[in-house]
């Protein structure tokens, strides 16, 4: 299975529009993507909309038919995000799990909050800088419960499994273990990012504590259930357009429609960057 990407427009425009290909054939990475790359070992898909360090905010399109990723926008205007010191764009590859959806006709028991209407959110903390429409294959290691403007928005925490790190982290304590900083480092990011833009500090339920694998990975089940609803009809789907190539329901299109939505793209390799420019080094206060 090859997952490649086609380009519609230049980035940092309105027009700008990053398609999924499999196989060569355009794909809804909301829909049409496996949540599952090795549902036996716990190997989800995630889809990276936005790279490390950068600071577009990209995402999937929920409305646009095959849900291709485009550039949020606000009053018509693109949308990025600010350097809130000491940190530059986002600190992890950023994207989500497909065929998940976090209802916002339900309220959660923990948090007391809706959810937000998406798919669930993954921060990525591999060192390699991804591409916004890679599809990652991660392993699950935590989550934390961003609270913004009353909904849950969960974030789940993950590591590519090619990663060096990758086989030493299991749960949510080894990343304190091998990457020292980071949780503190991605609590304070999203309680402080839309201050620059005169919003007030995000809070988090469980008082910011990153919960274990255990609660993150019921937390995508419980998304993915949601989600199979959603695509089945047992959930209003309002605004949110369901349109796929490969699940055989309703709402699949043809691949002549699935071109006809990509009119224009061109397909685009995988970047050749090195990685080594990358690449985190996490030094322990214990060690200095």
């Amino acid at each position: 299975m090859s997952y490649t990407t086609r380009v519609v427009g230049q980035p940092d425009t309105l027009d700008y529009r990053v398609f999924i290909e499999k196989d060569g054939k355009v794909v809804s990475p909301f829909h049409d993507i496996p949540l599952f790359a090795d549902e036996a070992n716990r190997i989800y898909n995630m889809v990276v909309e936005i790279p490390r360090w950068t600071n577009a905010k990209m995402e999937i399109s929920k409305e646009d038919k095959l849900n291709p990723i485009k550039q949020d926008t606000k009053k018509g205007k693109l949308r990025y995000v600010r350097n809130a010191f000491p940190h530059h764009g986002y600190i992890w590859n950023y994207g989500a799990l497909p065929q998940t959806w976090e209802d916002p006709n339900q309220t959660n028991s923990d948090t007391k909050c809706i959810g937000d209407n998406d798919p669930v959110d993954v921060c990525e903390i591999g060192e390699a800088v991804g591409y916004t429409g890679q599809v990652k294959q991660v392993k699950v290691l935590g989550v934390m419960a961003l609270i913004d403007e009353g909904e849950t928005d969960w974030k789940i925490l993950a590591i590519d499994v090619k990663d060096p790190l990758a086989s030493k982290m299991n749960d949510v304590e080894d990343i304190e273990r091998y990457m020292p900083g980071l949780l503190h480092a991605t609590n304070e990011w999203f309680r402080i990012y839309k201050i620059p833009d005169g919003k007030p500090e995000n809070q988090f339920a469980f008082g910011g504590e990153a919960k274990p694998k255990a609660y993150a990975q019921e937390v995508v089940k419980e998304t993915a259930e949601a989600w199979s609803d959603l695509v089945s009809g047992k959930s209003s789907a309002g605004k949110i357009d369901l349109s796929n190539t490969l699940l055989g329901n309703d709402s699949t299109v043809s691949a002549a429609v699935a071109e006809e939505a990509a009119a224009g793209g061109v397909s685009k390799a995988a970047p050749n960057t090195d990685q080594s420019l990358h690449k985190w080094f996490f030094i322990s206060g214990s060690k200095i």
